[in-house]
């Protein structure tokens, strides 16, 4: 039936927002396999083809995070940085380590929103009497989970 909702598409697992939701978090050396990807003007070319060849090292070195957790780093127009979330190294790829307390605050809606949904974080920071050093998003499922799902959620992680 066309309009029966998705359990899971064997792709990208339902998110659930609840644990990301205005959290204040910490972490102390938390490991990630870190990859570069190309963009034009924020917009992903080759994002996809490099988080399915992430993936299949991780899954091959058993080093699969009990949580589905990729983290966006937009440095420029032209490219950005994604961070999967490990459990272990993983041989072969380059691996690195974030330290820091975050705020987080989950966003529904088109990928168009990004910029929108910084701003609103922006805010969110300093209403809490923070200062942001560093801003991570977080897209919790690929664009067509996200449909298929009818939901597009984005956790922007602010590091303070």
């Amino acid at each position: 039936m066309p309009n029966e909702p998705v359990t899971e598409t064997g792709c990208c697992a339902r998110f659930d927002p609840a644990p990301w939701q205005d959290k204040e978090i910490t972490w102390d050396k938390r490991r990630f396999v870190k990859d570069h990807v190309t963009s034009f003007l924020h917009i992903p070319l080759n994002m996809g083809a490099k988080v399915v060849k992430n993936m299949k090292t991780i899954e091959a070195a058993g080093a699969k995070s009990g949580i589905q957790l990729m983290l966006t780093d937009e440095k420029s127009l032209w490219g950005s940085d994604i961070y999967i979330d490990v459990a272990k190294d993983v041989p072969g790829a380059q691996m690195a380590e974030i330290s820091g307390t975050f705020l987080t605050k989950v966003f529904e809606g088109p990928y168009n929103q990004a910029g929108v949904w910084a701003k609103e974080m922006v805010e969110y920071v300093k209403a809490k009497g923070k200062t942001l050093k560093k801003l991570y998003f977080s897209y919790t499922t690929c664009p067509h989970c996200a449909k298929a799902y009818g939901k597009n959620y984005v956790v922007l992680f602010a590091q303070i």
